[in-house]
């Protein structure tokens, strides 16, 4: 293949892009209603005195809370925090799901700078509480319910007594880092998780012990204690829009709205095949270097490496920039191997980009946090290279093994059949015509020069490589010197 096709392959690929969404005003009315409107008349002026649109970003919250749902809140959030948006708001209706994963949302949740806002509608059950107490605001639809959140199984079973103490017990220290400074936020959701746990504010008791704590939105509204303030809730509105406009104002806001697609389901089962993807990825590729022409191997390598790529930023994990970085080192490869062959500088380097874009690709690097290499960000990248690389490697010696003389090894430039009882240069001495007196001559490819390979002049093969570019076999060759490794030539087309 000439270096032409692969550097305008590069730059076809390096230009594909995940199209993001479009942000685009949200509107409404403000309609207060019952307990809801103090906190709407409260918000007013703080919206009339700001000029500026506040940016918000829109994620949904629905089903099971899993893994999918983790990537589009860390891709979301990165993205808020790239475009400097002010708040983020969760639209949440869920009825729970996996403990681990409500962790990570809460860690992620926990980088924004801006100001989170979780809008109850219609439930938020289990792990819906968790990550709603997380957030610095709690709004409800007018049916909205949040509570109950007990921890079981991943069956959905209840827990031992011994092993459920100890998480009600680490969840409830929890939920009191993240709430103060809340008001009753950190109590109610304590009564939430545990049933032993009497929810009392005064002389009211809200929750006696026995049952865990649900509540409704009027419930979560009500207000208690001198000066009095809300259990839980900062207010109720119909709709997200309608948050937002009592929040801000009318016109004072731009909506950025994100959405949980097929790419988010199909990425969890990519993200778990990285290391085999890697490994094909890296033996396609060096094994369309061996190769003459352009076919299905580099086709093959450019696909399973995208897929890792473009996986890792559904993911929430890294940008483009991976992508184009490891466009720019395969292009250094290219350069070294077509152009100035033997220079090692600029295949190390390329290498070096290519690795370095792998690792970054699959690390959790918020745009608003230093880099910290430590063992945290960095193991899991490692781990899955490390891994692709020992999967490239067996495949490679598997083939070796089993297939040394098939069709695989046939089309490798190196590995070219030679007919015939000709002598290659470099064999006994005097068995050939002195490799100086071949200087001037003109001869063929026999093999690619891609760009080392191996020619026939006068029914004799030679090895021989060329200084600058590629060339396919059948193609006329002339000879300008001779080195230690062989003939240095050039084709007959630019000799003349």
């Amino acid at each position: 293949m000439s270096s032409m096709k692969w550097i305008t392959f590069l730059l076809l690929a390096a230009a594909t892009a995940v199209a993001g969404d479009v942000p685009g005003p949200a509107s409404g009315a403000p309609t207060p209603d019952g307990p809801a409107a103090p906190a709407a008349e409260a918000a007013r002026p703080a919206a009339e005195a700001g000029s500026a649109k506040r940016r918000v970003v829109v994620i949904p919250v629905r089903e099971q809370v899993d893994s999918p749902l983790l990537f589009i809140i860390r891709r979301g959030l990165k993205e808020a925090i790239e475009a400097k948006a002010d708040a983020v708001v969760l639209d949440m209706k869920t009825p729970g799901g996996a403990l681990d994963v409500t962790f990570e949302i809460m860690e992620a949740l926990g980088k924004f700078p801006g100001e989170t806002i979780t809008f109850v509608d219609d439930q938020a059950i289990s792990a819906g509480a968790f990550i709603s107490a997380t957030t610095n605001e709690i709004w409800f639809s007018p049916r909205g319910k949040i509570g109950a959140a007990a921890p079981v199984a991943a069956t959905g079973q209840e827990i031992d007594k011994s092993m459920r103490q100890k998480v009600v017990s680490y969840l409830r220290a929890e939920v009191r880092s993240i709430s103060e400074g809340k008001g009753y936020r950190g109590q109610v959701i304590s009564a939430m998780i545990d049933e032993d746990f009497e929810l009392k504010v005064g002389d009211t008791v809200l929750k006696p012990k026995g049952e865990l704590l649900t509540l409704t939105a009027s419930e979560a509204m009500k207000t208690y204690g001198d000066p009095p303030q809300p259990l839980l809730g900062a207010g109720i509105a119909g709709s997200v829009d309608e948050l937002l406009v009592r929040k801000y104002g009318a016109g004072n806001f731009s909506v950025t709205r994100l959405e949980i697609t097929w790419s988010e389901h199909v990425a969890v089962f990519l993200r778990g095949l990285a290391p085999i993807l890697l490994g094909l990825g890296l033996l396609a590729i060096y094994v369309e270097f061996k190769t003459p022409g352009f076919g299905v191997f580099g086709i093959s390598g450019i696909v399973c490496l995208g897929v890792v790529f473009l996986s890792n930023y559904v993911a929430g994990m890294s940008g483009h920039e991976p992508m184009l970085i490891f466009g720019l080192g395969l292009l250094l490869v290219l350069v070294e191997l077509f152009f100035f062959p033997g220079v090692v500088v600029a295949a190390l380097g390329g290498l070096v980009l290519m690795f370095g874009a792998l690792i970054w690709s699959m690390a959790d690097i918020w745009p608003n946090e230093p880099v910290r290499f430590d063992g945290d960000l960095l193991l899991k990248p490692l781990s899955d290279l490390g891994l692709g690389m020992l999967v490239a490697v067996g495949l490679a010696l598997a083939l070796a093994k089993f297939i040394p003389k098939g069709w695989f090894f046939n089309r490798l430039a190196v590995a070219q059949p030679i007919a015939g009882s000709a002598q290659v240069a470099g064999g006994a001495p005097g068995s050939e015509v002195g490799l100086g007196a071949l200087i001037g001559r003109q001869g063929i490819a026999v093999t690619g020069l891609y760009p080392s390979g191996q020619i026939e002049i006068d029914g004799q093969r030679h090895e021989a490589r060329l200084e600058v570019g590629s060339v396919p076999p059948g193609t006329r060759i002339v000879v300008r010197r001779r080195t230690s490794f062989g003939l240095l030539v050039e084709p007959q087309d630019s000799a003349l």
